[in-house]
């Protein structure tokens, strides 16, 4: 669902506060995301501008963002022109998806310059923009755009700032009277619906919000004058800054929209939030941090599927090879035979038909021999193929063996990259290159020191227990095996790839241990699925053989629990990183 202009006023106006604070850092995690850490005038948090072409937005942020070793320049430029700098206003331009953030900021010199960012919600060609506003120069943008990409205006530094083209809509919140409402929409497409001809009439209405404000006209929605009253009393609402955030799911077709106005005409379940930036975030935060992840992951979920696959082929090429090596008893017999015919036989027969003694019909057999080989060595010959097949029968179990568990191992990585969070990859990318099937990339600048604490979800139950879950194998090993108390419990999915989960302390009921098994369920292969078996028992009847790959362990003195994910429930316990 596409952010419109009354959104962006929302958002705007939520960010008013801000005015008076410094941006004290400025960092770009992704080629189109800036964090902005914003502290004074009793504000302190992380404000997300994202030119992102599928989830452009701007928002207060409570999610972590892994940095690169090296700022791109773009990010460079900001903090050169406006980190330490104090944020002096913030506007919406017209009623459309553009924002204006003036920064004060003094330079190397001491002089003091205003340096505007300007942020472009507008789809795939959104964009983030430092300007000079007395010279209306642009420094930099996030996004080029040149001239053979754009005939109607160049993103580039030094040349002029040209805002997005004009729709010639009006602006809602210009409109006064019944009047000038009836010029702006009588001159849209004539007989289409009420919705329709918003969208063509005034700046920055979504066909969503359109068609809300028709549903609120009721049956007289083909009437001009219900749909200004309703369109007044719509506009009076986002006039006075009544935002009512909000995120509906619509019980047919299961599509989720968010507005920051009650969706009356849409039918299903609601959600609403205290803000609209947590509303934004609920929205777009998973989804945007999906698309990120396997972005970042998607060269480590290609090798480890390449790497699964390898050891499926691996076990079919071993399969032929064991349904062969099952003849070994076969040759045996054969050379029995030869050795008892021996005298039958002379150097240069290529065959001979023998009674098999060894069969309870005595049947004839008829026995290849090798013509250059003397009767002893042709028996042998058929010995030495009995002990090669009877030898590969346990060689070729030992390496299907190492293959299932091979797969396994990936499959259980493949679950967690599916899981990871940004700050999650690197570690199981560390654990691929320790365990020696990848190479280590080269990195430019000293050797970042690996952290001997890996960060671990921490969820507090509804009875205000404690509860870790490990989404990687790195995570899984420090919890289970060093930061868990043997009267602790451990939670995993019965035969699933998943998550490691523990319950501090021996003091909590049944509400805690169910919401904990939900965490495993949710943080496993099986996450959407119902009734899934989750084991849990004391940290003490849980070890690791030696030799073990990362985060496998066996565990004895189990019980089980079939639970099935509440999301709701999920959402509602408190985590943070640990």
């Amino acid at each position: 669902m596409a952010l419109d202009g009354i959104v962006t006023r929302a958002i705007t106006h939520d960010l008013q506060r801000c005015i008076g604070a410094r941006i004290h850092k400025i960092h770009q995690p992704t080629e189109h995301e800036l964090v902005l850490s914003i502290r004074g005038a009793g504000v302190q948090g992380k404000l997300l501008l994202s030119a992102n072409p599928t989830y452009p937005r701007v928002h207060w942020t409570t999610s972590s963002y892994l940095n690169p070793m090296e700022a791109p320049m773009f990010c460079m430029l900001l903090r050169k022109y406006c980190e330490s700098g104090i944020i002096e206003g913030i506007r919406q331009i017209d009623n459309e998806r553009v924002i204006h953030i003036d920064v004060k900021h003094r330079d190397e010199l001491g002089d003091i310059s205003v340096k505007t960012i300007i942020i472009e919600i507008m789809g795939r060609h959104s964009n983030i923009i430092l300007v000079d506003p007395a010279t209306q120069t642009i420094h930099d943008g996030i996004h080029h755009v040149t001239p053979s990409i754009s005939s109607y205006r160049i993103v580039m530094p030094g040349s002029n700032y040209t805002p997005p083209p004009d729709q010639s809509k009006t602006n809602p919140f210009v409109i006064d009277s019944e009047e000038q409402f009836r010029e702006a929409y009588e001159h849209t497409t004539e007989g289409s619906a009420a919705g329709k001809r918003l969208v063509e009439a005034f700046s920055g209405l979504s066909p969503l919000i359109a068609k809300e404000i028709a549903y609120r006209a009721g049956s007289d929605a083909e009437d001009t004058g219900a749909i200004w009253r309703s369109f007044e009393s719509f506009i009076g609402e986002m006039r006075s800054h009544r935002y009512f955030p909000v995120i509906k799911t619509d019980e047919t077709s299961g599509k989720m929209f968010f507005s920051v106005t009650e969706l009356t005409h849409i039918n299903g379940d609601e959600a609403s939030y205290p803000s609209v930036s947590e509303c934004l975030q609920a929205f777009f935060g998973d989804k945007a941090q999906r698309d990120t992840v396997k972005q970042r992951a998607a060269d480590l979920i290609r090798f480890v599927q390449n790497e699964k696959a390898k050891n499926i082929s691996k076990i079919t090429k071993l399969e032929d090879t064991l349904v062969e090596a099952k003849d070994a008893e076969k040759y045996r017999v054969l050379g029995e035979l030869l050795t008892a015919y021996m005298h039958q036989m002379k150097r240069g027969d290529t065959t001979i038909e023998l009674v098999n003694f060894y069969d309870e019909e005595q049947a004839v057999v008829t026995i290849e021999l090798d013509p250059q080989l003397t009767p002893s060595d042709n028996a042998q010959r058929y010995f030495r193929r009995y002990t090669k097949h009877k030898n590969s029968l346990t060689i070729v179990a030992e390496q299907m063996e190492i293959a299932r568990k091979e797969i396994e191992y990936f499959e259980s990585l493949l679950q967690q990259l599916d899981n990871a969070a940004i700050t999650d990859i690197e570690e199981i990318r560390d654990e691929l290159v320790e365990q020696g099937y990848m190479k280590e990339r080269g990195r430019r600048g000293p050797k970042k020191k690996k952290s001997l604490k890996p960060t671990l979800l921490r969820y507090t139950s509804s009875e205000g227990v404690e509860v870790y879950v490990g989404k990687n194998n790195t995570q899984n090993e420090f919890l289970t095996n060093r930061l868990a108390s043997p009267s602790d419990t451990w939670l995993h999915t019965k035969d699933i790839p998943g998550s490691h989960v523990v319950i501090r302390g021996g003091d909590f009921g049944n509400a805690t241990l169910e919401e904990a098994a939900m965490l495993a369920a949710h943080y496993s292969q099986a996450r959407d699925s119902s009734l899934i078996p989750v084991d849990y028992t004391f940290i003490r009847h849980v070890r690791k053989p030696n030799g073990a790959k990362p985060g496998f362990v066996i565990y004895d003195n189990q019980k089980t629990l079939f639970i099935t994910p509440d999301e709701g429930r999920i959402k509602s316990l408190v985590s943070v990183s640990s």
